[in-house]
């Protein structure tokens, strides 16, 4: 990604800055790619292994899929969290683009929706192939889909608010976690809700339009307070 400093100099249009951090993301994302498989890995360790010790009847399976698939994909997109701007902040990329002639904000969305595609996307994919070991129903697989299709993204926002919080503690890792997970249980209960819901026969109809509204008001504010934390991780 090539980003002027100078604020006189020709710079690109604001959609280029975008797409190229987007772009810069992905390939760091590539070139690291033993960090990268490691959500994952994850994954698919707890839902099977729940799924391998919870072992009995379509029923009891079907009951705690929900929960079971959430807070397993909370947990491997919290795993994934701490990297996505302590190497820019350690080698001073941040620097650069906090001093670009392009909004911060726009920026830091940049680096949160490379963060959902390399790590939510994937997750999005495996948790309806996953759902298959609890039993779940097509209907119910498809509900899974379309709750994580709008609380993956809500997830990553909110990480990326927490990383950014963290960036300059050393061993931010942990503190990271324990900001980030209050304001995740929401999408989780949400979510894991909606697909009770139809397990049971139910309108999970609600449950959507919750985790659709906290996604617009997430997508709304978060840039602006990743940006916020970043600048003065950067100023201390």
């Amino acid at each position: 990604m090539n980003l002027s400093l100078d604020k006189t100099a020709p710079v690109g249009s604001l959609s280029q800055a975008f797409w190229g951090v987007i772009r810069r993301e992905m390939a760091l994302y590539d070139q690291h790619r033993g960090d990268w498989a490691m959500p994952f890995l994850f994954f698919i360790m707890v839902v099977a292994l729940f799924s391998l010790t919870l072992g009995a009847g379509a029923d009891w399976l079907a009951k705690v899929a929900p929960t079971v698939i959430w807070i397993a994909v909370v947990l491997a997109l919290i795993l994934s969290l701490e990297t996505i701007f302590r190497a820019d902040f350690q080698t001073g990329v941040l620097d650069q683009l906090g001093i670009s002639p392009y909004p911060l904000s726009v920026l830091m969305l940049g680096k949160s929706v490379a963060h959902w595609i390399m790590i939510g996307v994937p997750l999005l994919l495996l948790a309806p192939l996953l759902g298959g070991l609890f039993l779940l129903s097509q209907s119910e697989l498809w509900v899974l889909f379309l709750t994580l299709f709008f609380g993956i993204p809500t997830l990553s926002l909110i990480g990326a608010l927490g990383a950014a919080l963290t960036i300059g503690l050393p061993q931010g890792g942990v503190l990271l976690a324990i900001l980030v997970l209050p304001w995740m249980i929401p999408v989780l209960l949400f979510g894991a809700s909606a697909l009770v819901a139809v397990t049971e026969g139910r309108s999970f109809n609600s449950e959507l339009l919750l985790l659709t509204a906290i996604f617009i008001a997430t997508l709304v504010i978060a840039p602006m307070g990743i940006s916020a934390a970043v600048r003065i991780s950067l100023e201390s």
